[in-house]
C-alpha cells in the first residue's frame, strides 16, 4: 500500500505563479502530489492519514541542478593559481591545461574511483535539497572514457535518492592531436552512437566557442542528435559572441548555457524557440569575467532563466546550489524569486522535465522543507544551509 502523508502548517511557494500560500497543506500519495493549497480548502482527509506539522516552515519544490560536470578525475588548483597571477582561461587551455588536463586525469581513473568521487559531490547537492542533477560527459574525448563517465552518472541514481539526467558532451574540446572536423567524424559521433545504443544518453550538448567548436560543427552534431531523437543543449556565448545561442534556438534546444556575450536578438530567438537561458554565475565569478548575461533582455522577451552550479574542476568548482542562487542575484541582478524559479520550474524546463519543479497535483512528490518563512531567505545567505528536510519520491529524509 502506498504511503499517504499530509503536510500541514506550511508556507508554500509552489512555483506556479501563485506567490506564497500561507497556512498551506500538501497531500502526498506515494511518490505523487495528490493535492496542494490553502489548508482551509483541503478536502476531507481520513484521520488515519499520517500528518507532518512543519510549524510554518517554507516548502518549495525540491531543487534541480541542471548543468554539472560532476563526474571527472583530478583537480585544477594549479590553474587557479595561474589565473590569480593574471593568466587567461583561453591561454591556459591552449597551452594544454584546462579541459585537456581533466581529460588526462579522467582517462586514468577507474570506474570505481570516478563513482566514489562523484558520489561525494552528489551528496553535497542532495544535502541542499536537490532532487535532480544533470551530469555531462566530455572529459573522455574517446569512446571508452565517455561511456565510462555516463555509466558512472547512471550509477549515482542507483546509489543515492536522486534523479540523474545525462548529457553527452563529446564535443567539449578538440584533442591536440587531431583537427576538430576529424575528431567529430572519427570519435565524437561514433561515441554518441555507442552511448545512445547503450541507453546512456538523455540529451546532447556541445561547447560552441573559439577554443572549441564552430557553429557549423555543432550543427553537424545536432543533426546526428536529431536522427537519434535526442534533445540538444549548448554551451554558448561564454567567451565571445560566436552565434551559438542562435544555433541552439534554431534547433529547438532545451537550453543555451553561460550566455555572457549573448545579445537581445539571442534572447528573442531563444524565447520564440522555448530555449531556456541557463545562467552559471560560478564560472563568471571564477574566471573574473566582465560581460554579464543580458538578464534584462531575457526579462523583456520572457526568456525563461535557470540557474545552476556548473560544478566542474576548472572554471566553476562550486558545490553549492544555494551559493549559485546568491551569485545569480548579486552578480547578475536576478530577483530572489527569479533565482528560486531558476533552480525549480525553469531548471526542470531546461531538462525537458514536466513532472517536477512545481508543487501541483499529479507531479512528483519531490519537496524541500526549509528553516525559513520566505523564499528570499534561500539566496539571501551564503555559507549557510537552511534545509530542514528533503522529500524525494514521497519519502522524507535529507
Amino acid at each position: 500500500m502506498q504511503r499517504e502523508l499530509l503536510i500541514i502548517n506550511a508556507s508554500m511557494s509552489p512555483m506556479t505563479g501563485d506567490g506564497i500560500v500561507r497556512d498551506a497543506a500538501i497531500l502526498l500519495h506515494g511518490g505523487t502530489i495528490a493535492w496542494a493549497g490553502p489548508a482551509s480548502d483541503c478536502p476531507e482527509i481520513r484521520a488515519s492519514i499520517e500528518r507532518l506539522d512543519i510549524a510554518g516552515r517554507l516548502v518549495t519544490p525540491a531543487l534541480i541542478d541542471c548543468h554539472t560536470h560532476l563526474v571527472h578525475g583530478g583537480e585544477r588548483s594549479r590553474e587557479f593559481e595561474m589565473r590569480m597571477q593574471g593568466e587567461s582561461y583561453e591561454n591556459i587551455a591552449r597551452a594544454g591545461g584546462g579541459i585537456a588536463s581533466t581529460v588526462a586525469a579522467t582517462r586514468r581513473e577507474s570506474e570505481a574511483d570516478l563513482l566514489a568521487s562523484a558520489l561525494r559531490r552528489a551528496d553535497n547537492l542532495i544535502a541542499e535539497g536537490v532532487a535532480v542533477i544533470e551530469i555531462k560527459s566530455g572529459y573522455g574525448l574517446d569512446t571508452d572514457t565517455e561511456m565510462r563517465m555516463l555509466r558512472v552518472a547512471r550509477r549515482i541514481a542507483e546509489e543515492r535518492p536522486v534523479r540523474v539526467k545525462t548529457s553527452f558532451l563529446g564535443a567539449h574540446s578538440v584533442p591536440h592531436d587531431v583537427g576538430a572536423d576529424a575528431y567529430l567524424d572519427e570519435v565524437c559521433l561514433p561515441a554518441l552512437n555507442a552511448a545512445y545504443a547503450a541507453g546512456l544518453v538523455d540529451a546532447v550538448d556541445g561547447f560552441c566557442e573559439g577554443i572549441a567548436f564552430s557553429p557549423s560543427q555543432i550543427g553537424k552534431l545536432f543533426s546526428r542528435a536529431s536522427i537519434l531523437g535526442l534533445p540538444v543543449k549548448l554551451h554558448a556565448e561564454q567567451l565571445s559572441h560566436l552565434g551559438g545561442a542562435k544555433l541552439a534556438a534554431a534547433h529547438g534546444a532545451l537550453s543555451a548555457d553561460h550566455l555572457e556575450y549573448a545579445d537581445e536578438s539571442d534572447a528573442a530567438n531563444m524565447a520564440a524557440a522555448g530555449t531556456v537561458a541557463v545562467l552559471l554565475p560560478g564560472a563568471y565569478y571564477m574566471l573574473r569575467q566582465k560581460h554579464r548575461p543580458p538578464v534584462e533582455a531575457f526579462r523583456q522577451h520572457k526568456t525563461a532563466m535557470a540557474v545552476s552550479t556548473d560544478w566542474n574542476p576548472g572554471s566553476s568548482p562550486m558545490g553549492s546550489i544555494l551559493l549559485a542562487m546568491n551569485m545569480a542575484c548579486v552578480l547578475f541582478g536576478l530577483t530572489p524569486q527569479e533565482a528560486l524559479q531558476g533552480v525549480t520550474c525553469h531548471a526542470a524546463d531546461a531538462l525537458g522535465l514536466k513532472d517536477c519543479g512545481r508543487i501541483l497535483p499529479g507531479l512528483r512528490a519531490d519537496l524541500a522543507i526549509w528553516d525559513a518563512e520566505n523564499p528570499a531567505e534561500l539566496p539571501y545567505r551564503f555559507g549557510y544551509n537552511p534545509l530542514y528536510a528533503r522529500i524525494f519520491d514521497g519519502g522524507t529524509g535529507v
